[in-house]
């Protein structure tokens, strides 16, 4: 007897029933009188207020509903980003610059590659969200240059820049910013003569970085790879220049060269790229007025331009400049879908921050945590899984971390725990809930690529299908992410210099 094929939603779809949801949820709330306590820190102390549900059905939220998209889609930030980053790999691709560097790479067994992808992934995420946009859509066309399924390559990076968004080799954006939220509320409460380091915690960082690479490839090549199968694209046919890939590759170092040097502070006509009227060089190279954090994008853009434009007019895979101007474009085939995505997910992303329904949640969930008498282990793994919670309806790590720090910094340091190891744990958690929620804009621009490189007219690229697929990998990193954090505490290891799980 043959199974019915169930009819599968597809994400347009989705995304309008989870917004109506969010607005039928929120009315429902707000008629009832639902809200929250909120915790801030205000001119130097704490200060608490409550903060309700809005309804969305409300007079102010009728107008709110029919007068926000278009503002709200015009200035959504990701959209911006993600045409920049098209705009550099389709050159890319078009110039054959792309296929004559990647193509050798043939010969590597696909554990390796799979590893390789992860660990770029969770690298990239010094570049905070703006990874996701460049290395998403690389990831797909290296895979379609190596002879493995450009699908598969999406959902490798996906898992890397999401789950492993907390490790890294350094730094990254979003971790000043929680640093300056992590001292305040410090200071506020406990210790006024606490000092945070934005190198506090590399050492866990750079293991967590190692381990989940390790792992992950494990998990993807035992669970994910099987399901999504090796299906090959076409490949584009392209002259090869050894030539113009040495040129090519001598003016990519040079205009590395020529970025490294905007960045570094006082030579001569160096540091444009910095915020001058910061104090530090952190807060100068990552604080929220640095323009190297907008012009990252751009940077790479106008490199890619070169690099690929020397390339394809030796190898003449460009003819002429017109080839070159349409080169630009060539990856945004098939693609109209995302930007309908997009809108779709912008407005829905909108009226769950209007309504206010993540905050009270959220608040609900950190009142929770403020209330528990634990410490140690049980207290770090409660902590762990509220912030996993919290992130299906507030992905955003700074907004989570506004509402949380004031109560939880000073909660772990009554219970012995530094700020450094709470603000990891923090991240830790971060990294599994940005992996498993449809509310971060990201894994909607994943699904978009998903179906651009679908192949098998029998298999939809679903929301809930898609999460269901990365299932078996979220569970096994979200029980990695906990070991590595209970590991820490228990042996007592430096999480970076001259800081500790314990004080």
């Amino acid at each position: 007897m043959k199974k019915k094929n169930k009819k599968r939603l597809g994400p347009v779809i989705t995304i309008i029933i989870l917004t109506l949801l969010i607005m039928v949820i929120s009315t429902i709330c707000s008629l009832l009188g639902v809200e929250g306590e909120v915790t801030r820190i205000t001119n130097n102390s704490l200060e608490t207020s409550a903060i309700t549900v809005r309804n969305i059905f409300s007079e102010e939220g009728l107008k709110y509903f029919f007068s926000s998209p278009v503002d709200t889609f015009k200035t959504f930030e990701p959209l911006v980003l993600l045409i920049i980053s098209l705009m550099a790999v389709s050159i890319g691709k078009a110039s054959g610059l792309f296929k004559a560097i990647f193509t050798p790479f043939k010969r590597l067994k696909p554990g390796i590659v799979t590893f390789l992808t992860l660990f770029t992934g969770i690298v990239s995420s010094f570049l905070g969200e703006y990874g996701l946009i460049l290395v998403l859509p690389m990831a797909a066309v290296v895979y379609q240059y190596l002879g493995r399924n450009s699908m598969l390559g999406i959902l490798t990076a996906f898992v890397g820049l999401t789950m492993g968004y907390g490790a890294g080799l350094v730094f990254n954006f979003d971790d000043y910013q929680l640093g300056l939220l992590t001292r305040q509320a410090a200071i506020i409460d406990v210790d006024e003569d606490y000092v945070f380091n934005a190198w506090s915690n590399i050492y866990i960082m750079i293991a967590s970085t190692f381990i989940l690479s390790i792992i992950g490839t494990i998990i993807i090549e035992n669970f994910l790879k099987p399901k999504v199968g090796e299906s090959i694209k076409e490949e584009e046919e392209f002259r090869t220049s050894k030539k113009g890939l040495v040129i090519s590759l001598i003016s990519f170092f040079i205009c590395i060269l020529i970025f490294i040097y905007m960045i570094i502070p006082g030579l001569p006509g160096s540091g444009i790229l910095l915020d001058q009227d910061a104090s530090d060089y952190v807060a100068q190279l990552l604080g929220e007025d640095a323009p190297f954090r907008d012009a990252f994008a751009f940077v790479f853009l106008i490199i890619m331009m070169i690099c690929s434009g020397i390339y394809g007019f030796i190898s003449k895979n460009l003819k002429n400049t017109n080839d070159f101007s349409v080169g630009l474009s060539k990856e945004f085939d098939n693609l109209g879908y995302m930007f309908i995505l997009m809108f779709f997910a912008s407005l829905m992303v909108s009226i769950l921050n209007w309504t206010n329904l993540g905050t009270v949640v959220a608040s609900w969930l950190i009142s929770f945590m403020s209330n528990l008498e634990f410490t140690g282990i049980p207290l770090v793994i409660t902590m762990f899984f509220v912030i996993i919670i919290m992130s299906f309806l507030v992905p955003d790590a700074i907004t989570k971390w506004t509402l949380a720090s004031p109560i939880l910094v000073p909660l772990f340091m009554k219970a012995n725990m530094t700020p450094d190891f709470t603000q990891f744990i923090f991240k830790a958690a971060d990294s599994v809930g940005k992996g498993i929620t449809p509310f971060f804009v990201y894994f909607i621009v994943m699904l978009a690529f998903l179906e651009k490189y679908n192949s098998k007219e029998s298999h939809k690229i679903t929301v809930f299908g898609t999460l269901n697929l990365l299932r078996p990998t979220v569970i096994i990193f979200t029980i990695v992410w906990a070991i590595i954090l209970i590991g820490w505490l228990v042996l007592g290891l430096p999480l970076g210099p001259g800081a500790t799980p314990t004080i």
